[in-house]
């Protein structure tokens, strides 16, 4: 478990299904990231139970430390396809503009810096979504390359580990 000064998160699992589907639902939090059926959900966070199984990281649910509610997601993700580790997090709508998106991949970040051995993280951008550009952008992300992911375009940034051992 990772704690901010209001969030808390916590690996994602099969148990969270009804509220990462609900998440998925809202089409403005859904243009970016697609939407999930119960089934899909179910499958994708077992994907992720997996992943903290395996690989010692994976995505976290974002909970309001005030109340206990879930308002989103957030984490490290490895994308064997690439062979790295993308940051993301996506937040239920009527929780945007609070600065959650930020602390949570600030700390995701941090707490996967200090874990794990990886040289970079990424974090992939899909054209348009610039909300997220600048979440990333607020935590030293820059532009590193054009891919693909699933057949659509993207925009790879990347944030390398920090050289002067010091926390981001």
């Amino acid at each position: 478990m990772i704690e901010t000064e209001r969030l808390l998160l916590r690996p994602l699992g099969t148990s969270d299904v009804d509220a990462f589907v609900e998440l998925h639902a809202d089409p403005t939090v859904n243009r970016f990231v697609g939407s999930f059926s119960y089934q899909q959900a179910l499958e994708r966070l077992s994907v992720v139970e997996q992943q903290w199984a395996e690989r010692g990281h994976g995505l976290c649910a974002i909970e309001l430390k005030a109340s206990g509610e879930f308002i989103g997601r957030s984490g490290l993700q490895y994308w064997e396809q690439f062979d790295e580790v993308e940051l993301g997090w996506t937040l239920r709508a009527q929780h945007w503009g609070h600065g959650y998106a930020t602390e949570a991949a600030r700390a995701c970040l941090d707490w996967g810096f200090s874990v794990l051995e990886e040289d970079y993280f990424t974090a992939l951008m899909r054209p348009g979504n610039e909300p997220s550009v600048r979440v990333a952008e607020r935590l030293g992300f820059s532009p590193r390359r054009q891919d693909r992911l699933n057949g659509s375009p993207i925009t790879v940034y990347a944030l390398d580990r920090p050289t002067d051992g010091s926390s981001l």
